[in-house]
């Protein structure tokens, strides 16, 4: 019984990340393409909105969702100043195909290494992909799992008025 009660207290001492806003990036180790290791809560974008995307190297929907944001990235970066992390959960096993598929497809995004998960446990990433959007001040104020072609655009609409100083309504 009181296992149990402990248990409840654990769960409910901590903030439910699925659906709130308002948070901030949490702060744990992960790796960068080059084995060095970056916080993640040194995540920073000088007071401009910031995109970050879980994804894996196994992940269909996620690779067409990075690679359709490429084609638009250099736009939305002049218009906004967005800047885009890619976070890729591949597991040791699959974690050395993510530097190769990252040079094929010349992403000019910063890509991280969670291959332990634990900055995905952190977000509360239960499957990819899985997209978050942060304000000025490394607020999460929106978030959106899954992805369907032309997702890109409402998530360009929503940094437009991040970058403007509209609030989001996060969901």
């Amino acid at each position: 019984m009181k296992v149990l009660i402990f248990s409840l207290f654990i769960a409910f001492s901590f903030p439910i990340f699925a659906q709130d806003g308002g948070r901030e990036i949490p702060s744990v180790d992960v790796k960068d393409l080059f084995g060095n290791n970056f916080n993640t809560g040194d995540i920073d974008n000088e007071g401009k909105p910031i995109i970050i995307s879980f994804w894996a190297t196994w992940c269909s929907p996620c690779k067409r969702e990075l690679n359709n944001i490429a084609e638009e990235y250099v736009d939305w970066q002049e218009e906004t100043g967005v800047k885009i992390i890619a976070v890729s959960i591949d597991d040791a096993r699959n974690m050395q195909k993510v530097k190769p598929y990252v040079d094929g497809q010349a992403w000019d995004y910063q890509v991280l290494l969670d291959p332990n998960g634990d900055f995905k446990r952190l977000m509360n990433v239960n499957n990819v992909p899985h997209t978050f959007l942060v304000d000025g001040n490394n607020q999460i104020v929106w978030q959106h799992n899954s992805y369907s072609e032309g997702d890109e655009y409402e998530l360009y609409d929503l940094v437009k008025k991040l970058s403007s100083g509209e609030k989001i309504d996060s969901h």
